[in-house]
């Protein structure tokens, strides 16, 4: 049985414009009008959907508008077509299917290129990132990802896309985050560039080393926008890259964007969920080079640790202590490069100083600064760490030597993750703002850059 129609408003325009029984005629015309935002491939499947509660693209809603338009001999408005305000809840939601995927993905990428509702409403939904673990993790893989359209993409043309994602992930390590002007810039590539190549033509195993590609970018531009302190649309795109790594078949990279929305969640105190996140990475990863295990298990002993649980995270640690001993130089993905011994150091100081072990938490201080230079942000954050944990312990005199560091290596970076580390250490010295040295260093510490 043919589902109701429940969008009365876009059928009443299709009926006006003669496309009532013409959806087909409807959609050839649409793909026309959208022939500058690259290759579309919609139909009277399509519009089917349409009628019954399928939100298109922004951008595909405004040629609606243009074909009606024409057809009508009257100006037609977006908001006429009733299909309302974007659903940001939905937007959370994993994708059934890779044509969902790319539809969200190109609604999140216009939005955010075109800085539209910059700072998605809503919070990160924990609820909802478990869900898209469950679905990554059982859903059947896709047949295949061969596909026709207007464009056609071969391999080399997805290899050039890696070189975009290694500069916007240098720029970040390098400076943080929290410029609007550089994730949109990103946004405006992807929606451009990448998308018109998800509607291309491309063999199978072309169309899912894209999906890997984009998958990529989308990862990329979610863990920025996590960095920036913009959770739910951080958390809309990291859920939108793991959907697309499905369709590659990619595993490990899923792994790394679950473990990436466990890390978030435990930014955001949700460390239980954080746990589940973690432990579905790791699961789902199966028998992962050891590299890749190195992170996916310090993930899981950082969110052992918010919740207070000591073994769970003494043996997470244990876990990621011996597959760094059995890692290479070049034993993983491109991708985990970045994830260094003095990133796992991090990790231990971070989750033994919240399970109040303050001196096993800085018998890993040192190696957590063995960073290469490009790492300017994690140096703030875990110089930040090193600073706090002393001031617990009670050390006031280490924690300003180490507040004054905080404040050189913060100065220049924006990110929201910093201002926090930086907002955590302040509050923590407060109580001993008569002292001089902590005056100088709360001091030091107000004078860094509050806005992102």
């Amino acid at each position: 049985m043919a589902r109701l129609v429940t969008n009365a408003a876009f059928e009443g325009l299709l009926l006006a414009a003669g496309y009532g029984n013409a959806h087909a005629a409807f959609a050839r015309q649409l793909n026309h009008a959208g022939r500058n935002q690259g290759t579309w491939r919609y139909d009277a499947a399509s519009v089917y959907w349409w009628l019954r509660g399928r939100r298109p693209g922004e951008h595909v809603q405004a040629a609606m508008a243009e074909t009606l338009t024409r057809k009508l001999g009257r100006s037609v408005v977006v908001a006429e077509l009733g299909f309302g305000a974007a659903d940001n809840i939905g937007m959370y939601n994993y994708p059934a299917s890779v044509d969902g995927a790319i539809d969200n993905a190109e609604q999140l990428w216009t939005r955010l290129a075109k800085q539209l509702n910059p700072q998605v409403s809503g919070a990160f939904d924990s609820g909802k990132a478990l869900e898209a673990a469950l679905g990554w993790r059982y859903d059947l893989p896709d047949e295949t990802m061969s596909r026709s359209g207007r464009q056609q993409v071969t391999s080399a043309d997805v290899q050039s896309l890696y070189a975009l994602v290694d500069h916007f992930t240098e720029l970040d390590r390098r400076h943080g985050s929290g410029s609007r002007h550089t994730r949109a810039l990103m946004a405006d590539f992807l929606a451009r560039q990448v998308a018109p190549m998800l509607h291309g033509t491309h063999t199978d195993a072309v169309g899912r080393e894209l999906m890997r590609a984009a998958a990529t970018l989308c990862g990329q531009l979610a863990f920025m926008s996590y960095d920036a302190g913009e959770h739910a649309a951080a958390q809309q795109h990291v859920t939108v890259a793991l959907r697309l790594a499905k369709a590659a078949d990619d595993r490990l990279y899923g792994a790394h964007l679950l473990a990436n929305l466990a890390t978030q969640a435990v930014h955001l105190g949700h460390s239980r969920d954080a746990a589940r996140l973690a432990e579905a990475a790791i699961d789902g990863a199966g028998r992962a080079p050891a590299a890749v295990l190195v992170r996916l298990h310090a993930t899981a002993a950082t969110a052992y640790g918010q919740s207070g649980e000591r073994r769970g995270c003494q043996l997470a640690l244990a876990k990621a202590e011996r597959a760094l001993d059995r890692a290479g130089a070049a034993s993983g993905p491109r991708w985990v490069t970045y994830f260094s011994p003095a990133h796992l150091a991090g990790a231990a100081l971070r989750c033994l100083g919240d399970l109040q072990l303050y001196s096993q938490a800085l018998d890993h201080a040192h190696d957590a600064l063995t960073l290469a230079s490009e790492n300017a942000r994690t140096r703030a954050l875990h110089t930040a760490l090193i600073a706090v944990t002393h001031a617990r312990v009670g050390d006031t005199d280490a924690a300003c030597i180490w507040g004054r560091k905080l404040a050189q290596h913060a100065s220049g970076i924006h990110s929201a993750r910093v201002r926090q580390r930086v907002r955590e250490l302040t509050a923590t010295l407060s109580p001993q703002q008569a002292s001089p040295q902590v005056n100088e260093v709360l001091h030091g510490l107000a004078t860094l850059p509050t806005a992102a």
